[in-house]
């Protein structure tokens, strides 16, 4: 796997483009920033910038799974080399079935199958080449792991997404013109043969070929391709929709804006190209994408423009992302996963998770032993909203209707402390003496980000005393700590980009003595 080679901003426009955002115009996720804006109408507009449908659907989904199988599952590789041969694909067990059904148990909602890898074996019996399972014993050459992939997940009512990786170390039209029809025709049979594509997943891998050349990618055909057949699919890292969060270590930032920057002379470009009602997509690059501030104030001043570019942490379960048998022993455990989650979902960003089937074609024992136990944990902890019965008080006492919103589990219902308001504190009467260690707080994201600092406290010894301290929130922030015993607490915003839209406020024990 590499993401590292091209980290670009994507921007997908699909309406009217406009010059100003305000609180009553129709939601954007892209705006332009005028050369003598304000900063205080830069910070308005960054309130303002919301996702767009797709973006809501897969931010929803919160953990997806990755399935990394192929020719380097049966050569030992993470890396293939070209044209190795079709015959060493052999898994004598395959069951998808028994794939989709772990993801599932493991809280997925929606599963990412490596169609073709940067080796260039294709993992359905595509016609536009011979290197693919048609070439290969199983099934006597006549299997389709694509087409087993999708009708598990239906069977199970998991979504499905398709990587295909524009780096073909084996054909040999990569590097010429020809290719990128080539890839299109490719991405062509699995937009159209297999159902509802949910997510296409591009990275900007571009090594030499096998007649040691590169390619230009064809990325404006490519989207147009996606959004022509399957309209509702986010495009994701070297996408428009859903960008790659820096590292592959499962952990995102902790301060995580879905709201970044778009440089001025990307904007430039908007503003002067002829089909300024609809731009298919440019790409600028936009700093370091590794950065721990990707959003904040003093990023965001000097922009062209804003995005709703939200971060997806992807992490495999083993140290590598196929199969290797002398892993078996390194699996993360359970006690690992459950500190990914809460370092991912729990800031702000989807997880991806890569389980890789072994030789068999199943996913081997170690793998399943560490999702049960994570699922377990995480199931046990979120069971019981410990703050769900609570009362509610507003300081200052501005604001008071619609409070049980933040309890109600429904992150589409949200409170807020009215127009204009930046600063607020909530505080809640859990009703008797409690003990909790986890925190779960949810801004009404589809209305935008805005939340930059706040602050949990609890009242023990006759004083508030600071329990855990925060900055974003966005779709969902996790924060954990030493076990509190308190009645009383308080959640204190302290700063926000506009009046804060809280939708979700819960406490939680972590199934720990």
């Amino acid at each position: 796997m590499i993401y590292k080679i091209y980290l670009l901003i994507g921007v997908v426009i699909l309406s009217q483009v406009a010059n100003s955002q305000t609180e009553g115009s129709a939601p954007k996720n892209f705006v332009f920033i005028e050369p003598d804006e304000t900063m205080d109408s830069i910070i308005l507009k960054a309130a303002h910038v919301c996702p767009s449908p797709r973006q809501i659907a897969w931010q929803e989904l919160e953990v997806t799974c990755f399935f990394h199988f192929g020719i380097n599952t049966f050569t030992n590789r993470e890396w293939g080399l070209k044209n190795e041969d079709p015959l060493n694909f052999n898994p004598t067990l395959l069951d998808a079935g028994q794939w989709i059904r772990i993801a599932k148990m493991a809280g997925a909602k929606l599963v990412i199958m490596v169609a073709k890898h940067h080796d260039g074996f294709c993992l359905w019996p595509t016609e536009h080449s011979d290197y693919s399972v048609k070439k290969s014993p199983w099934n006597n050459g006549k299997g389709d792991v694509i087409a087993e992939v999708a009708a598990a997940c239906r069977e199970n009512g998991l979504k499905l997404r398709i990587y295909l990786s524009p780096w073909d170390i084996s054909s040999p039209l990569y590097g010429t013109e020809e290719y990128n029809q080539h890839f299109i025709n490719q991405l062509r049979e699995l937009l159209t043969n297999y159902g509802v594509i949910s997510e296409v997943w591009f990275n900007g891998a571009c090594g030499e070929g096998a007649n040691g050349k590169k390619q230009v990618y064809d990325w404006m055909g490519y989207y147009e391709l996606v959004r022509d057949l399957q309209p509702d699919a986010v495009i994701a890292i070297m996408g428009p929709d859903v960008r790659w969060v820096g590292t592959e270590s499962g952990y995102g930032r902790e301060t995580e804006w879905s709201v970044v920057p778009v440089s001025k002379t990307y904007t430039g470009k908007v503003i002067n190209d002829p089909r300024q009602s609809i731009i298919r997509g440019l790409y600028e690059p936009l700093g370091d994408r590794m950065d721990i501030d990707l959003g904040s104030r003093e990023k965001i001043k000097d922009a062209g423009g804003l995005i709703w570019y939200p971060s997806e942490v992807d992490v495999s379960i083993r140290p590598g992302w196929f199969y290797h048998e002398d892993q078996d022993s390194l699996v993360k455990n359970a006690d690992q996963m459950v500190d990914i989650y809460f370092s991912s979902v729990g800031r702000n960003s989807v997880l991806l998770l890569n389980i890789p089937p072994d030789k068999r074609g199943l996913i081997h024992e170690n793998d399943v032993k560490s999702l049960e136990g994570m699922r377990k944990i995480l199931d046990e902890t979120f069971a019981t909203n410990l703050a769900a019965q609570a009362s509610i008080k507003i300081i200052p006492e501005y604001k008071l209707s619609n409070t049980a919103n933040l309890l109600d589990e429904d992150n589409k219902t949200f409170w807020t402390p009215g127009k204009g308001i930046t600063y607020c504190i909530i505080e809640l009467d859990l009703g008797k003496e409690t003990v909790f260690d986890c925190l779960m707080l949810q801004e009404n994201f589809r209305n935008g980000q805005r939340v930059e600092d706040f602050v949990f406290e609890a009242w023990i010894n006759d004083q508030w005393n600071e329990i855990i301290k925060g900055t974003t929130i966005g779709y969902k922030r996790l924060l954990r700590f030493d076990p509190v015993k308190a009645q009383l607490v308080r959640l204190t915003v302290l700063s926000s980009r506009d009046r804060p839209e809280i939708s979700t406020f819960g406490l939680y024990k972590l199934p720990y003595d």
